[in-house]
């Protein structure tokens, strides 16, 4: 059996970062980004309520949405190279996975870490423990 995971992740991240500047999620904070040229789309610091400062939330949003997208992608690609050489994907890493994506179904239940990355992260559990168990 082939196993998938590396691409699954590079997948979720393409689309996560394309669907984060389509114009059904946040085109309209992204065009004023590059009318920055991406530059100082925030002012960082200086938004935080601590500060007396007012946050925009849907330009943070929109930024994390991208970036988290962006960074599943060289994720993805390292968990394919350990896939394609046959190292053991490590267990803590696939925990740790697991742990990250239920926190993110508990804090947003109605999203794609529900219906996509936590049956992934299942499944790469399971997988692991099934070649585990195979190869004693």
């Amino acid at each position: 059996m082939k196993i998938v995971h590396g691409k699954i992740l590079i997948f979720f991240g393409v689309v996560h970062s394309l669907l984060g500047i389509s114009p059904w999620a946040f085109w309209k904070q992204f065009s004023g980004f590059a009318d920055k040229f991406f530059f100082k789309i925030s002012e960082g610091l200086f938004e935080f309520p601590l500060l007396d400062g007012q946050m925009n939330y849907e330009n943070f949003a929109a930024f994390w949405f991208f970036y988290f997208g962006l960074l599943l992608i060289p994720m993805g690609i390292l968990v394919n190279h350990a896939e394609k050489t046959n190292v053991q994907i490590p267990k803590n890493f696939m925990l740790v996975y697991l742990i990250i994506v239920g926190i993110g179904v508990y804090m947003i239940p109605f999203s794609g870490m529900t219906f996509l990355m936590l049956p992934h992260a299942i499944y790469m559990l399971y997988n692991s423990n099934k070649i585990h168990n195979t190869s004693k």
